[in-house]
């Protein structure tokens, strides 16, 4: 893709919410050492809607020699949720919906029920955006932190359903002068395969039942 370790990089996605998978590429690129690399505030929508160009050329670029070094240290696996469902020495937020973390709202995905581990915080995605898709301000990300109970001066783990959209945690805290936090990249999808009943908290059967009746 003509990526070079010298590159500025900028990512973004076309998703209606404005921004969806564009903080997991950031992400990639930062896991894997590149540093210069931004996210275009609002995507692809929010270009659009402030009136910028867009073209429908493709470019082909001249191949760059990329050299990546994977920070294994801000992936975070399964093993290390289930000791710290123990130790309780990390937070963890997930950025599901609320209806898929309380386990109200079904996955998107087959033979994966919703709901949550042990301790978890939910911070749906979707907050983390103003209501045109943009980015917040750093005033307003210190307050939802704040609401949600989060200290980001305590150590931070993300997960989501598959360990894309908790990248918007890890860059919001990056923008409040916290960088590194770690994302539990198998997220909910490896979670509900492979915990035990006591460790998925979830209202699916009293909501099925309900359903029911």
């Amino acid at each position: 893709l003509g990526i070079g370790n010298d590159t500025h990089v900028v990512v973004y996605d076309t998703s209606s919410a404005g921004s969806f998978s564009a903080p997991r590429v950031w992400w990639m690129f930062r896991v894997f050492g590149h540093d210069s690399v931004s996210v275009l505030d609002g995507g692809m929508k929010n270009w659009e809607a402030d009136g910028h160009p867009v073209s429908s050329q493709y470019k082909k670029p001249e191949s760059r020699e990329f050299r990546a070094t994977l920070n294994a240290s801000w992936v975070k696996s399964y093993e290390d949720v289930l000791e710290n469902i123990k130790t309780k020495k990390v937070q963890v937020v997930d950025t599901r919906s609320a209806g898929r973390f309380k386990g109200t709202d079904p996955e998107p995905r087959e033979d994966i029920l919703p709901g949550h581990f042990p301790g978890a915080i939910n911070m749906p995605f979707t907050t983390f955006l103003d209501p045109s898709g943009k980015h917040l301000g750093t005033e307003a990300l210190a307050k939802l932190f704040k609401d949600a109970g989060v200290d980001l001066q305590r150590p931070l783990w993300a997960s989501c359903g598959s360990g894309v959209t908790a990248c918007h945690v890890v860059l919001a805290a990056e923008q409040l002068g916290h960088p590194g936090v770690p994302l539990y990249d198998g997220s909910w999808c490896e979670w509900f395969q492979r915990a035990e009943q006591e460790n998925i908290i979830s209202e699916w059967g009293r909501t099925t039942e309900r359903m029911i009746k």
